[in-house]
């Protein structure tokens, strides 16, 4: 194997396939390295856990064809540090040579055999617009959990609504909900569970992009991006089991109504965040007419309060959030203005934009004394 591309473009196509590499290899160490493969269609580069998937595939002249596996990092570090223009990558017998300008650097390769032959993608073709998809990804992932130990939670419940699309995640402390109205990817009544690691990482590459192609296997779903030198494809495991119902949970009324700026909203919490980051605080919200005072309290440490105008309708009543989870759903809202309703101690809250229905936050509060 052996071609010449430039620096930046390099850099950009491991950086994208390293997000699929698992680090330390998950009892497999071939796992850890890129896949490289060179031939008439350019050069494509793969990082996968068998999990999830990623591939680049750049069209790009080839000298010698042929494939390598490289350990993803070093192989990453390498290529960054050298100097702008082209790089020469060769294949001699166990290693690989990179050259640029001056330096020259040779690197053991990771047996290619040892690497998994990955499927082709499965399923019908379709299209979705990939700036709406990415910001759904953006708003909804974040609530999912962290938690292996419940992976079901880990997921992101996409499911057909009407001619449309419905996204939504939890951690059982907060829940995110995102429709998309004109993303018909699904057939009626379908439902599939994707890994929020998956969607976060999709979220990265869809951005710049026009539209997305969406395969969907049985057990795997893949999505596409592509221009006309690049091709950027995504593929994960779908998990299996019934996501949790989350239909009651959405409340109809609209009692203690807040509305706020998002910004002010957004910037109170995170300086009072800074006083309880350390001892899990609660932020607590005291609700009036005209105002909110947000206050948080940490025994070891002190207090700090800000006021800030709002607009309330009912009663008189304090609640208590996770700054962390408030801020999370703030910055996912966008707007300039957000509105909290149902604010109750022990109910959870929905929190969205004002005249825009498809998307929402539903977050617990925090009991306090």
């Amino acid at each position: 194997m052996k071609l010449r591309i430039e620096r930046d473009v390099l850099v950009d196509q491991l950086v994208l396939a390293s997000r699929g590499v698992n680090a330390r290899g998950g009892g497999l160490f071939v796992l850890t390295g890129l896949h490289l493969r060179a031939d008439a269609d350019g050069l494509t580069v793969t990082g996968t856990d068998l999990d999830l998937t990623v591939r680049s595939q750049l069209r790009t002249a080839v000298e010698v064809e042929g494939e390598t596996v490289v350990p993803a990092r070093l192989l990453t570090d390498i290529v960054r540090s050298l100097p702008s223009g082209d790089v020469s990558l060769q294949v001699l017998e166990d290693e690989v040579q990179i050259a640029s300008g001056r330096s020259l650097f040779s690197v053991r390769t990771l047996p290619v055999a040892d690497f998994p032959t990955l499927p082709a993608p499965a399923g019908d073709e379709v299209n979705v617009p990939a700036e709406d998809l990415a910001q759904a990804f953006r708003q909804v992932a974040r609530a999912a959990s962290s938690d292996d130990a419940r992976p079901i939670l880990t997921g992101v419940l996409m499911a057909a609504r009407g001619e449309g699309l419905r996204l939504v995640a939890t951690d059982s402390y907060r829940l995110a909900l995102r429709d998309l109205p004109e993303a018909q990817v699904l057939s009626e009544g379908q439902q599939v569970l994707v890994p929020s690691r998956a969607l976060e990482e999709l979220s990265r590459i869809l951005a710049p992009s026009k539209n997305v192609t969406m395969r969907l296997g049985e057990r795997e779903v893949t999505f596409e991006v592509s221009d006309a030198d690049h091709i950027a494809q995504v593929t994960c495991r779908l998990i299996a089991g019934e996501f949790p119902s989350y239909q009651p949970l959405i409340p109809d009324s609209s009692e203690n109504r807040l509305e706020v700026d998002r910004v002010a909203l957004l910037d109170g919490t995170r300086r009072l965040r800074l006083l309880a980051r350390d001892t899990n605080a609660p932020v607590r919200i005291a609700l009036r007419e005209g105002s909110i005072e947000l206050t948080a309290i940490s025994q070891d440490v002190g207090s700090a309060s800000e006021e800030i105008d709002a607009s309330y309708e009912g009663t008189p009543t304090t609640v208590a959030f996770n700054p962390d989870y408030l801020i999370e759903g703030l910055e996912a809202a966008g707007g300039e203005t957000v509105e909290l309703v149902r604010l109750d101690a022990l109910k959870p809250a929905v929190l969205r934009t004002p005249g825009e229905g498809e998307f929402l936050y539903l977050l617990m509060p925090v009991r306090v004394s």
